[in-house]
């Protein structure tokens, strides 16, 4: 998926959650990774917290045919004509006149707005701060796993050496005091997070 370039639209859209389609069902986003939607007054940007691939017409059932994905697509390519894939996004903030907000916008994005994934810049600048962490804590009880979901972010921001150790340990503290300094909590959160993320100077 390239960067910057809408590859999906908004097809149900809330103040604190809203739901895209790919435009091509095998070409969606990470689990975690941040996406933006952009409107003639602001941007908004969620986080990926779900995916889903299935039967664009729920008449039709997706059957198991003992071949490979390159076999299907030779012997029958039109199957994938009826495969759709949505993601669903919890909103972290938006921007406005060069301002970051980390709270829902006023309005929710607009259906059939275009969504696409923000520039190491935007991405840089958002997550300067550590309060989208209070954005998702308020959502803990939306997803199967916040911690999970956390990770995943912190993968994504990683891949994109926008983790530096100054704004991991900024993340670490606001992490400590959003769970009450939850001590086993946070150890088990470390051990996970030394194994897959890479922090930069």
């Amino acid at each position: 998926m390239d960067h910057h370039k809408p590859f999906a639209e908004i097809i149900e859209s809330s103040l604190h959650c809203w739901k895209g389609e790919c435009w091509e069902w095998d070409s969606m986003p990470a689990y975690g990774s941040v996406l933006a939607v952009q409107s003639p007054t602001r941007t908004v940007l969620g986080l990926v917290h779900e995916i889903q691939t299935g039967s664009l017409d729920a008449t039709r059932k997706v059957f198991a045919y003992k071949k490979t994905e390159e076999e299907l697509k030779r012997d029958q390519p039109h199957i994938f004509h009826f495969l759709h894939t949505t993601f669903s996004c919890l909103t972290l903030g938006y921007i406005e006149q060069g301002r970051t907000f980390y709270q829902c916008a006023p309005e929710p994005p607009k259906i059939h707005g275009f969504i696409y994934s923000p520039s190491a810049e935007d991405l840089q600048d958002f997550f300067s701060q550590e309060h989208y962490l209070h954005t998702l804590f308020a959502h803990e009880q939306a997803t199967f796993s916040l911690d999970d979901m956390i990770l995943a972010l912190l993968g994504q921001l990683s891949k994109r050496n926008l983790l530096t150790e100054e704004r991991f340990s900024s993340f670490v503290e606001t992490f400590s005091l959003l769970t009450a300094n939850d001590y086993r909590r946070l150890k088990l959160f470390l051990q996970r997070a030394q194994r897959n993320l890479t922090i930069t100077d």
